[in-house]
């Protein structure tokens, strides 16, 4: 892993939407401490996140997924806020084998601000934000009027395109109630 970013930091703060999910062990009790860990990163402050929904999978049989929405605050550049993303989904043990394989913790960009940006690895929007009901339900849930800036269109009418019926609630969010304080340096540790 990697020290926690001192580089890329941008000169205002911007507003970030990310997705949380996994399959693989405790998803939940993963899905909150991840949460904490963004909290206490230098330059990123967690907002606002949806309720955690379950929903079947993308891709090859395996377990159902718990995803959620984020909304933060961030003042490090889109593609350092993605090494970050990275850097705590290995520490929770996602190891890349599979395309839409089974993952202890998935974290993705889905918008960063307003931005379009297309690298080879970081595109935001998310490519496939708008077909995801795992990833508009529980958005729609938190910033149903966030603008997409590929389609001009708001959150609450792109929810209304997908199948929401594949995706049900099935915990609240619980990052404002008493939790365990993380060392984010633990976390980026060599």
């Amino acid at each position: 892993m990697f020290d926690p970013p001192t580089s890329g930091l941008c000169q205002r703060p911007h507003r970030v939407v990310i997705g949380l999910g996994g399959n693989i062990g405790s998803v939940l009790d993963t899905l909150n401490q991840a949460i904490a860990i963004l909290d206490q990163t230098p330059g990123i402050t967690v907002i606002q996140g949806s309720s955690w929904y379950q929903s079947h999978p993308v891709g090859p049989p395996q377990p159902d997924f718990i995803n959620g929405c984020a909304l933060l605050e961030v003042t490090l550049s889109p593609q350092a806020l993605l090494q970050t993303l990275l850097a705590i989904e290995q520490h929770f043990g996602r190891i890349r084998q599979e395309r839409w394989g089974p993952r202890t913790l998935d974290l993705d960009l889905i918008f960063y601000g307003n931005q379009q940006l297309n690298l080879p690895q970081l595109q935001i929007p998310h490519p496939q934000c708008h077909l995801r009901s795992f990833v508009l339900v529980p958005l729609a849930e938190i910033a149903p009027n966030w603008i997409d800036p590929r389609s001009g269109q708001r959150v609450s009418t792109l929810v209304k395109a997908v199948d929401g019926s594949s995706v049900w609630k099935v915990a609240p969010f619980v990052f404002n109630q008493p939790r365990q304080r993380i060392n984010p340096a633990r976390v980026f540790a060599h």
